[in-house]
């Protein structure tokens, strides 16, 4: 079995009990109550779906910025999300209500006119950013007006202690599961000596920090780390620190910016066709890399949270947008919406509070359901559900991290094509420190 090196060092990051498939908050959960309901269920008659306010939702997701590649699957599977909810009935009588905003990235006050847009249309939950240092900007506005912030993408360790009055969740795992997968698969492709390109905001810091901790403790010798401005104009001095370093393989944790990083490994010398290369989910696109060198991207490999997105599921999201190439955190947004769907049946209430309540209860320790509409009729019959997501189990803690979940492996067959590598997935528990 592989995962074996880096798997026996998370113990230093807190027992990390990861295990082969074949084939996915707050620092003050007193916030939530004084403790998790006893039941998840909701009123056990069609009597308890009496009429109410029709409850919102929105979106924050990126259409516009550096990291816009990851938009298109995320507002699918939050609209294919909705679609099948209202057509089970809604939510407590009434259609779901889903308001659509962009994110933006960090270079704009997109995030920011979006909170503030569907925080006065008087939505109970906000579903974004994708990017970890885009919810860091408005993570206060947000939970500070008492509504709950749900990203299905951010990673950032800075996200699973943050005083959110337990109004934030995520549906992807921290770095700290990354970080070790991504850290075992390279040496477990032979990698000993290893060099980290990583973007200079909360996901590329957190994550360089977490690869390195765990590559080292798994016996390999980290060559260079270098933080990069994303803005920059060209990457000639970094890529030149990291080629005197000899890496035998490098990590590159970026977004849109990472085109130019790749083309200047090439010119270097150092492209993925002499270095193997290894991405993360704020870069892998099956258009982003389409006009380098042909060929180039072949056998490059990258680390994306959640399980493989099934083959019945794509064809659903290609329903509600038939141009999507990308699926990366489809699965993950689809999760999201049928959580706080659940959580709103469960609490019988459009209330962000008592939805967050009822959020841990509807995510474990209940009868397994895998849809929104099974998993509705079980509570409507008084029944304890556990809602089984497509992006992998899906298990929240108290601070609002998924304390179960699936980190895929994906391999490039072409420069416009990468394909998952289904023997190299892992599913397992993910570490807290």
């Amino acid at each position: 079995m592989k995962r074996t090196t880096v798997l026996k060092s998370a113990a230093v990051l807190g027992a990390l009990s990861l295990t082969l498939a074949a084939c996915g908050g707050s620092s003050n959960p007193a916030a939530l109550s004084s403790a998790p309901p006893a039941s998840n269920a909701a009123p056990s008659s069609a009597a308890s779906e009496v009429a109410t306010a029709a409850c919102k939702i929105g979106t924050m997701l990126p259409e516009t910025g550096s990291i816009a590649v990851l938009g298109p699957p995320g507002f699918a599977g939050v609209d294919l999300a909705v679609s099948q909810i209202n057509a089970a009935g809604g939510v407590l009588g009434n259609s779901l209500e889903n308001l659509t905003g962009d994110s933006g990235d960090t270079t704009t006050d997109l995030a920011s006119q979006t909170a503030d847009s569907h925080i006065a249309a008087g939505v109970s939950a906000i579903i974004g950013a994708a990017s970890s240092s885009v919810s860091l900007t408005v993570i206060d506005k947000i939970t500070g007006a008492g509504v709950i912030h749900f990203s299905p993408a951010n990673t950032a360790l800075a996200l699973s202690d943050y005083a959110d009055n337990g109004l934030y969740f995520r549906t992807a795992p921290s770095d700290l599961f990354q970080g070790a997968v991504l850290g075992s698969l390279m040496l477990d492709d032979g990698a000993k000596r290893a060099g980290i390109l990583a973007l200079d905001d909360a996901y590329g810091n957190s994550l360089a920090d977490v690869l390195d901790d765990d590559f080292t403790a798994g016996g390999g010798t980290v060559t260079e780390k270098i933080i990069y401005n994303p803005q920059a104009a060209e990457f000639s001095a970094e890529v030149g620190r990291l080629k005197a370093s000899k890496p035998e393989a490098i990590a590159l944790i970026g977004f849109d910016e990472s085109v130019k990083v790749i083309k200047e490994l090439i010119k270097q010398g150092i492209g993925p066709d002499s270095v193997p290369l290894y991405l993360v989910g704020g870069t892998v696109s099956n258009t982003l890399f389409a006009d380098l060198p042909e060929g180039i991207m072949v056998g490059t490999k990258s680390a994306i949270p959640g399980a493989a997105a099934p083959a019945d599921f794509q064809t659903e999201l290609l329903t509600v947008n038939p141009e999507l190439t990308n699926f990366a955190y489809s699965s993950e947004s689809y999760d999201a919406v049928n959580l706080i769907a659940l959580g709103m049946e469960a609490a019988h209430s459009c209330d962000s509070a008592a939805i967050a309540a009822a959020l841990i209860g509807v995510s474990k320790d209940g009868e397994n359901c895998t849809d929104f509409a099974s998993c509705k009729a079980l509570l409507l019959a008084g029944t304890n559900i556990n809602y089984e997501g497509v992006s992998g189990p899906v298990e929240f803690a108290d601070n609002g991290d998924v304390t179960i979940a699936t980190m895929g492996v994906y391999e490039y067959e072409s420069n416009d094509k990468y394909v998952p590598r289904l023997d190299e997935f892992v599913t397992g528990a993910v570490p807290t420190s």
